[in-house]
């Protein structure tokens, strides 16, 4: 299929229209390398100034209607007036997200500490997150864990992983039944010798046997260089376990950079996957999050080139001729079915996803139209005085 028989595709029209993109709140604020943060002018100073930022977003995408929070980054002291805000900007909490990397008591780790008393520190803190999921409205709590090793022998391996499911299976046991844990993973950092969840199998096995209401999140920065990420997704959607993505690109390591910034067919392959699976469907169960930190570029224009830079990929992955590339495969056709991944990969979709948003009524150039609104300089004029937000805060 090609762009001007998609424009006339309401099917394929209404599956972009209807794509949902999460960004994430500490996106907003100051951030940069363990050499240097740098601060920027508008920075918001609290969650309120956040998710205002983020509220732009989905203003001129039409796409990102959801915001994730970071606790105790974005604690407040009212988080139902928080809701409140969100709403009346247009958009709801997403996942909130639980911190055990930045306290002292967790250098050893957290849910795999060895002494009980941090172990049980680190659990309540999880019970927390709950807490705020209730107020907020969230569906979800993800977890990351910092927790590892930089030295053989420094610990048990096999005792952290028995210590890493109990504290688990008290989180979980504390869900409501609307309510679900996304366990992330990553190859290595802040741990160097050996991460207690470094890969999808080991969250994959936690998930199982914590139950229903767990599942994988996989974070596109979180692996070695050459993984086929693709085959990833296609595995966790195989046995229905992939809960979301938390996009980014990467060059070397977990960079966090703009998703699609490096290899932007590697986003597409993803999203060939996510498509031929029909996992794009509101009601698939997977949620499509950035988790990116914007250090030398404007944030909120690097979060909205952000999520057109995933509508694009999706827009590609769409028009994929699915009958032609079975046929190839069936008669092992091997040119021809890369020939039909590739064609439509090489599309220009631009005109597509533009038409897509002038059928919501917004500007088809979203970058652009962020630009004229001078919201950036309102900011920068208004939000002065305060501490900026930024990690930590």
């Amino acid at each position: 299929m090609d762009v001007t028989e998609a424009l006339g595709t309401g099917t394929v029209r209404r599956m972009l229209a209807e794509q949902t993109i999460e960004v994430p709140s500490w996106a907003y604020g100051n951030s940069g390398t363990r050499f240097k943060v740098f601060s920027q002018s508008g920075v918001p100073r609290d969650p309120y100034e956040k998710i205002a930022d983020a509220a732009q977003v989905h203003r001129y995408t039409g796409a990102a209607p959801r915001v994730s929070l970071h606790i105790p980054w974005d604690r407040v002291g009212d988080f139902a007036d928080l809701r409140r805000h969100a709403e009346d900007l247009g958009v709801a909490i997403g996942v909130i997200n639980s911190n055990v990397f930045q306290d002292d008591d967790y250098m050893l780790g957290s849910l795999c500490h060895p002494d009980p008393a941090v172990r049980r520190k680190a659990v309540a803190h999880h019970l927390e997150c709950l807490d705020v999921m209730r107020a907020t409205g969230s569906g979800a709590l993800k977890i990351w864990l910092p927790d590892g090793l930089n030295y053989p022998g420094q610990d048990d391996l096999r005792a952290r992983q028995e210590r890493l499911a109990d504290a688990l299976a008290q989180i979980y046991a504390a869900l409501d039944p609307d309510q679900r844990i996304l366990l992330e993973y990553k190859l290595f950092e802040p741990a160097f010798y050996a991460m207690d969840i470094p890969d999808w199998g080991t969250a994959l096995l936690h998930c199982m046997a914590l139950g229903e209401q767990a599942d994988v999140v996989l974070d596109t920065g979180h692996h070695a260089p050459g993984t086929n990420i693709e085959f990833i997704v296609a595995q966790l959607l195989r046995v229905g376990r992939l809960g979301a993505f938390d996009f980014n690109s990467r060059f070397y390591a977990d960079d966090d950079l703009m998703v699609g910034a490096a290899d932007p067919f590697q986003l597409f392959r993803i999203m060939n996957e996510i498509v031929a699976a029909d996992a794009l469907r509101p009601g698939s169960g997977v949620n499509f999050m950035l988790d990116q930190c914007h250090n030398i570029e404007p944030k909120i224009p690097a979060q909205i080139r952000s999520v057109m830079n995933v509508q694009e990929a999706t827009a590609k992955a769409l028009l994929v001729d699915r009958a032609a590339l079975h046929d190839a495969q069936q008669a092992g056709d091997v040119l021809g079915a890369h020939g039909v991944l590739m064609d439509a990969y090489s599309t220009d979709v631009r005109p597509l996803l533009a038409q897509v948003r002038l059928d919501k009524g917004l500007d088809p150039d979203p970058v652009a139209a962020f630009a004229a609104s001078g919201y950036a300089r309102r900011a920068a004029a208004e939000r002065v005085g305060g501490g900026q937000a930024g990690w930590g805060a």
